[in-house]
């Protein structure tokens, strides 16, 4: 999951945005005066292409350094991990990359850390359960860029029409979902846990059985009670009675969930906010509330939110280390920060720019429902270095965990053995 606009990945390829964005010319970041920066394009159309605020910030930058030149290379997000790694097979790898993992990458020793590009200031100024996600033994690697928490969207015309209330609990969810689906709603609760991003529902909702993906320890725990639980009580409460909509859970993903929330078909669906404000952007009436607790938990409890953040990370080349710490100096200033952030409307990573942020938003408090949840986020465990391919695994699979004849159990089992070879591959 990463906090970015959906369904861009198909129209950036379509207008053809992809590619270098050099503001200046040079070969590599290893002379010290060339800076490659490779990055995904986070927006959906040539007027919110990414491009145009690389070629402001980074003409800015070599404005203000004399005899630097900055290189920008956008890739869609589908392909940047991919891209980028291939770079590192190559021996090309780029001075800093923009992704959705690091920890690979820090594990083979290729990473500067904070603290050899960053003041003691600009370090201690990221948001404390980012700085937490971006670590490998206490040391961070992973610079967060923009963050984003998930809130439960409904659809205050349809749940008026219903009668239904705002949930608080999965009983006060189910009831919600079953007043809905009596007036002809055709999605009362999307459930996207097709291949697309089903880490993210899925991480929702263990969160709110007081389960997750790791345990106390840091290890692996996909395979817990609580998540067992959890897949069980959805199978058998949401999509047996049929209340998630035509599309079977293991293949509606989160772009045709956000899709048919905005055509007025959802009753209830967990988004962040780009959905938010298109959806506002429509004209929409929506609600926006933390993820309702399981009865197990009570409605006194408050477990955290699921929280995802998209990764700056800095290699290391002989000669580009002054270099770079400049350039990730200039790039974490609040007016730069807060300017992508608010640009694909995301969540700033550092206090200075949230607590700006948060304070232009005051008056939307579904905007501040965001930043405070994401304060307690918990993210994916991205500093474990077999997250990747352990994370694809959980997007294939956890669809069928609710599928009619499935036992969610022996799913969860089968992806926890899968999880446990991926860590036993990177010892």
């Amino acid at each position: 999951m990463r906090p970015r606009l959906f369904g861009m990945t198909a129209s950036v390829a379509a207008f053809g945005l992809l590619g270098s964005l050099a503001t200046a010319c040079g070969s590599s970041g290893s002379d010290g005066s060339t800076l490659r920066l490779v990055a995904p394009e986070y927006g959906d159309s040539p007027a919110t292409s990414s491009k145009a605020y690389w070629d402001k910030l980074t003409a800015a930058f070599t404005a203000a350094h004399p005899g630097k030149k900055v290189e920008v290379t956008l890739y869609p997000w589908a392909d940047v991990d991919r891209e980028v790694t291939r770079m590192v097979q190559e021996d090309d790898a780029p001075d800093v990359a923009l992704m959705g993992a690091y920890s690979d990458f820090a594990a083979q020793g290729r990473l500067y850390s904070a603290d050899e590009l960053l003041s003691i200031r600009a370090e201690a100024n990221f948001l404390r359960p980012l700085v937490a996600a971006g670590s490998v033994d206490n040391t961070l690697f992973g610079l967060p860029f923009v963050a984003s928490s998930r809130l439960l969207f409904y659809n205050e015309d349809l749940f008026d029409k219903a009668g239904a209330k705002p949930p608080k609990t999965w009983s006060d969810l189910k009831k919600a979902a079953e007043e809905l689906k009596k007036v002809g709603v055709r999605y009362p609760y999307a459930l996207p846990l097709g291949p697309e991003e089903a880490h993210a529902e899925a991480l929702i909702w263990e969160l709110s059985n007081g389960g997750g993906y790791t345990d106390v320890s840091g290890g692996y725990s996909i395979a817990s009670e609580q998540n067992t639980q959890t897949f069980r009580w959805i199978k058998e409460n949401l999509v047996a009675p049929g209340l998630t909509g035509p599309v079977p859970p293991a293949q509606l993903n989160r772009q045709d969930a956000f899709a048919a929330f905005l055509r007025g078909d959802v009753g209830m669906v967990n988004g962040y906010p780009s959905l938010l404000h298109e959806a506002r952007a429509r004209g929409m009436k929506v609600g926006t509330l933390s993820m309702p607790v399981s009865d197990t938990l009570g409605e006194g409890k408050k477990p955290p939110a699921a929280g995802v953040a998209d990764w700056m990370m800095a290699f290391r080349h002989d000669g580009n280390r002054e270099l770079v710490g400049s350039f990730l100096d200039f790039v974490y200033q609040d007016k730069n920060l807060s300017e992508f952030a608010g640009r694909y409307h995301l969540l700033p990573s550092t206090v200075s720019a949230s607590e700006a942020s948060e304070g232009s938003a005051a008056d939307d408090h579904s905007t501040e429902q965001f930043f405070t949840a994401l304060n307690s986020a918990q993210l994916y465990p991205v500093n474990e270095p077999s997250w990747l391919k352990v994370s694809d695994t959980i997007k294939r699979n956890i669809g069928k965990a609710v599928a009619p004849s499935a036992d969610p159990k022996a799913v969860l089992e089968d992806i926890a053995d899968q999880a446990r070879e991926a860590q036993q591959e990177q010892q």
